[in-house]
This record gives C-alpha cells, structure tokens and sequence, in this order.
C-alpha cells in the first residue's frame, strides 16, 4: 500500500520493523561529476549510499538501471550464486525502471536516484520535480497496455511511498525491498 510519509527522505520514522535503510546523518553525497558510479558514502558494516543526478543525462533509464547493476555488483548481490538472489537483484532493476520511467513520463523526467543498502534492505528513491502524486491504476487492468508501473512497485516492495519537502518544487518517490535470504 502507499503511504506519504511527513519526514524526510531516508528517514523510516517510527517504524517498528528495525531494518534501516537509512543512511548515517551528514553524509555526503558522492558520486561522479559525469553521471558515472558513486563511491559508497558510508563506512563498511553499515548502510551504503550510491547517488546518482540526472543533470543533462539523456536516455535516463538504462542509465539508472546500469548504476543499479553496478551498484549490486558492489554490495554483493550480483553475481547471483542463487535464483532467489537473482531474482531479488532483478527485482530491485525492475523498480528502478518503473520509478525512473514514472518521473520520465508523468514529471518532467528524474532528478537524482539514490540507493541504499543495508543488510536486510535495500531503499531506491527517485527525486523529481513533478506537483502529481503516484498511485497504482484502480482497477489493475492486466490486459491493457501501460499503466502498470506503481502496481508493479507496490507488488514487489516492502513498503513505498512520496515524501515532499515544504516550499520545494517535487518530491521524492521512494520504495524498499528485502535483501535475499
């Protein structure tokens, strides 16, 4: 289900769930000037951050889905050594893709993309400048072409959701998913 939630991206609030997608206060941002692989922003052990900006970026999709797979490169969860951990990296490009595609073709295309892994999950979060507000088609329509994006992140994730900062243009759509046992 989708939940707007009134704090910060990054920030799972009072959720009793314990696992912690959120990345150690202050960090930086890193990343590549040219749109290339971040460096990972916090120490090793605890959440790692790979951020991503779209400035001037053209095709921003496949762009998004090979930072995603280097990213899972980095933290181990590709190669896949099993089909549930192949599943869970295809699974995580996949939201990737519909987030991104969303902010494309529903908000002016995305801003930034930050991932965020820590043990038990992993937080994708997309940054646009778009004023709508994301929500699965009601009724799902299987047969019918497009419109399927948010039914497919909300089937997949543990939990989504849009967080929008007072006085800023946009919001932040963001989703968690569990990492593979």
């Amino acid at each position: 289900m989708s939940t707007t939630r009134p704090y910060p991206p990054g920030d799972r609030g009072p959720e009793p769930s314990g696992a912690s997608g959120t990345p150690p206060s202050g960090a930086p941002a890193g990343g590549a000037p040219d749109g290339g692989v971040a460096v990972p922003t916090a120490p090793p052990g605890s959440s790692q951050v790979r951020r991503l900006s779209f400035d001037g970026q053209s095709g921003v999709v496949p762009l998004a889905r090979d930072f995603t797979r280097q990213a899972l490169h980095a933290w181990g969860w590709l190669p896949a050594a099993t089909a549930d951990q192949r599943a869970a990296a295809e699974d995580v490009l996949l939201v990737v893709s519909e987030l991104v595609t969303n902010a494309c073709l529903h908000a002016e295309g995305p801003d930034h993309l930050a991932i965020t892994c820590d043990k038990k999950v992993i937080r994708i979060e997309v940054t646009d400048r778009g004023t709508g507000q994301p929500a699965p088609r009601t009724p799902h329509r299987a047969g019918r072409p497009g419109g399927h994006g948010m039914f497919i992140v909300q089937r997949l994730c543990l939990d989504w959701g849009v967080v929008r900062a007072p006085e800023v243009a946009g919001k932040t759509v963001w989703a968690e998913l569990g990492a593979p046992a």
